[in-house]
């Protein structure tokens, strides 16, 4: 009997040795939560072979889910208002031995969490790609054990930008006028090549070291609130990268969309709304993969779709988020989107989210818009979305030489299908981004047309968004690490530094101070956060149109001819009523607006009418 009791003591003391956790996600949970329930995705090298118990106040382990892989366990827990904060303990056993334990931390929430407000109409966002901004802390540049290294020189490689890099800029940010920043992807992106642009995740739950830490994110979106400025969160729930931590070990088969033959997405985004498309078609467009570096993930697996609506959730509890933007909302399964973006703003009522949707027609655009009514039933959960029907519009008015008038025809026209969607003023509006040619390089280098685009999405309905650098006239070509090119001043040894102003030319320097009043000057004014809009049909090459509530009225106009014009006031009587003056924000003069208008020359108006 002795020996068989030595036998056995060190079969389970060599287990205990062998079997270990290497994953426990979500690594932490809060108690306070709307949704009492939590999935627990448990990570080990025959974890299945072993069973879970838990003890604890308030919290009960509900079921035990086995997948094909015996390395994952999905744990259901219900952990009740009351539950006890601290360290959740638990167990894994083998036939009634204990052979090791887990810690989970278990928090209680920020008081007024779930009360927390998302980014809205009274925001302007700016977008910044963060290994571009600012290189705050060059030891991070390389870090040993990732793959890809450091190469300012390649325009595709790492150049060394960090989270730390903007934090020390938040005065920068917020003294030009901006509320809210929105990073492209900070996530570890453990790939061989490309992998600054942050779109292929390889943890869902680890900001890449390159750029810092969890902790450094949080402090970033801290200190940033304390300053009035938001923090917007870019996520992905479409794909991941093809050196993931998973990738390696699925759960399952049916874990990512995988195909016989290398299939890619055919991007035809009408295919969801087509009534005459093919089902073939359209698996191919869901769950076709983007390039060969970026699988597809598989939001039908019920235990995949857990896991990514509690990962939004994580992040916005953590860092104290007041914003998601969905990175190419429509690609994965579309039902599962609706439910996504359902239990995000169940738990948080007054948040927000953008979804990326790059189609230049809002019969396309407004489909995913929470509130539409759709011919074929479906019903969305987003509130917002990236209006790129306005932002190309825009720029082919502005570019149009045929003659003046036909090109803020076509801007004209298209906001006046707003009636399309159920909610235009919760849209995004830009002039461009991380993905396209810099809007000054769009306008062909015309400083004046940039300033009528500008002064035009400071005072249209949505919420607006700015690149880093259009407010010192960045340009680009075609090339996206062209487009993301570093921001001057954010590494030592810069000749020109944006953030004090040492070499930028008068006309950059113009241009932040542009921004500056106009950024600020729109803080305040919630005529045009919220304030109705009416337009006039433009006439010999401007544009005229109104933003005005009970309490105040906003008359623009933006003049694209290239010589002064007198404008005719009676034409906007309507709008104008018992009107007298107008004093126009960027220049400071004075208009009578009873009779007519000397306009200048490609020049922008935004008159306080009196």
């Amino acid at each position: 009997m002795r020996y068989i009791f030595i036998l056995t003591f060190i079969f389970f003391y060599n287990l205990s040795l062998t079997q270990t956790l290497e994953r426990v996600e979500p690594p932490q949970w809060w108690v306070g939560m709307k949704n009492s329930n939590l999935q627990l995705l448990v990570y080990g090298e025959k974890i299945a072979e072993l069973s879970p118990s838990i003890k604890h106040k308030g919290v009960k382990l509900t079921r035990v889910h086995q997948v094909e892989n015996p390395n994952y366990l999905f744990l259901d827990l219900t952990i009740a208002p009351n539950a006890k904060t601290g360290t959740l303990k638990i167990d894994f056993s083998k036939k009634g031995e204990k052979i090791l334990s887990h810690k989970y931390p278990l928090k209680a929430r920020t008081p007024f969490a779930a009360q927390r407000r998302g980014f809205d109409n009274a925001d302007v966002l700016y977008l910044i790609t963060p290994d571009r901004f600012a290189n705050a802390i060059e030891k991070n540049d390389a870090i040993e054990g990732l793959k890809e290294q450091p190469n300012r020189e390649f325009g595709g490689g790492r150049h060394g930008g960090d989270i730390e890099g903007i934090r020390k800029n938040l005065d920068y940010i917020a003294d030009l006028g901006f509320t809210a920043i929105w990073l492209n992807p900070v996530l570890e992106n453990d790939m061989e090549v490309y992998s600054y642009h942050g779109y292929s995740t390889t943890d869902f739950y680890k900001v890449d070291p390159r750029f810092g830490t969890n902790e450094d994110y949080k402090k970033l979106s801290e200190q940033a609130s304390k300053k009035g400025v938001k923090l917007i969160m870019d996520m992905i729930v479409n794909h991941c990268g093809l050196d993931h931590w998973w990738m390696k070990d699925l759960p399952s088969e049916d874990w990512i969309n995988q195909w016989e033959n290398m299939t890619f997405t055919n991007h035809r985004k009408s295919l969801l709304q087509d009534p005459y498309a093919a089902e073939s078609d359209k698996k191919v467009f869901t769950d076709g993969w983007f390039v060969e570096t970026m699988p597809d993930l598989n939001q039908r697996n019920r235990f995949m779709a857990i896991y990514l609506i509690q990962n939004g959730i994580w992040w916005i509890e953590y860092l104290g988020l007041a914003g998601i933007r969905m990175d190419t909302y429509p690609y994965p399964d579309m039902d599962y989107m609706t439910e996504w973006t359902r239990r995000v703003m169940e738990e948080y009522p007054n948040f927000n989210v953008v979804g990326e949707e790059w189609y230049e027609t809002p019969t396309i655009v407004a489909y995913w818009q929470q509130g539409k009514q759709n011919p074929n039933g479906y019903t969305s959960s987003l509130k917002s979305l990236m209006d790129f029907p306005v932002q190309v519009s825009l720029k082919n008015a502005l570019n149009a030489k045929e003659t003046w008038s036909e090109g803020w025809i076509d801007l004209y026209e298209m906001l006046a299908q707003d009636f399309l969607y159920a909610a235009p003023n919760d849209l995004v509006v830009f002039p461009d981004n991380h993905d396209m040619k810099r809007v000054y390089s769009q306008l062909n280098e015309d400083y004046d047309l940039f300033k009528l685009a500008m002064a035009f999405y400071m005072t249209t309905r949505g919420v607006p968004q700015i690149y880093y650098g259009t407010e010192i006239l960045m340009s680009s070509s075609d090339d996206h690490g062209n487009i993301r090119s570093d921001f001057p001043g954010g590494w030592k040894g810069d000749a020109i530094n944006a953030f004090t102003g040492e070499g930028l030319t008068s006309q950059q320097k113009e241009a932040q101070a542009f921004f500056k009043k106009l950024l600020n000057w729109r803080k305040t004014k919630t005529v045009v956060h919220e304030g109705k809009l009416t337009h006039f049909i433009p006439e010999e090459g401007v544009y005229v149109y109104f933003r005005y509530d009970d309490a105040e009225s906003i008359m623009v106009i933006l003049n694209k001819n290239e010589g002064d014009y007198t404008l005719d006031m009676s034409r906007f009587a309507e709008r104008l009523e018992n009107k007298l003056t107008g004093t126009d924000v960027l220049s400071g003069s004075t208009y009578d607006v009873t009779k007519t208008i000397q306009l200048p020359a490609k020049t922008p108006l935004i008159l306080e009418l009196k």
